[in-house]
């Protein structure tokens, strides 16, 4: 029994020092399944917003600190937070 394990532990290290074989595709995939996959692959314009700040009025993304001034908030509760 000592002597089976032995070469099983054998066989099995010198199975982990060679290469695994990669996956590779049986079929060629068609023109239209390809397309119909990258069909989801969808971009959107970035959401912005124009700062509260009637001084600077610049374009930013929501819920963000203003590049332009550095203030955050909305427009009754507007508060410094970078020092421009």
């Amino acid at each position: 029994m000592e002597k089976l394990t032995l070469l099983c532990h054998q066989i099995c290290d010198q199975s982990s020092e060679k290469e695994k074989p990669v996956a590779v595709p049986k079929r060629k995939m068609s023109r239209s399944n390809t397309r119909s996959r990258r069909s989801q692959w969808k971009t959107t314009a970035p959401t912005l917003v124009s700062c509260a700040n009637p001084a600077c009025d610049a374009v930013h993304p929501p819920h963000t600190v203003c590049p332009e001034c550095g203030q955050y908030g909305p427009r009754g509760d507007r508060r410094q937070v970078l020092d421009v």
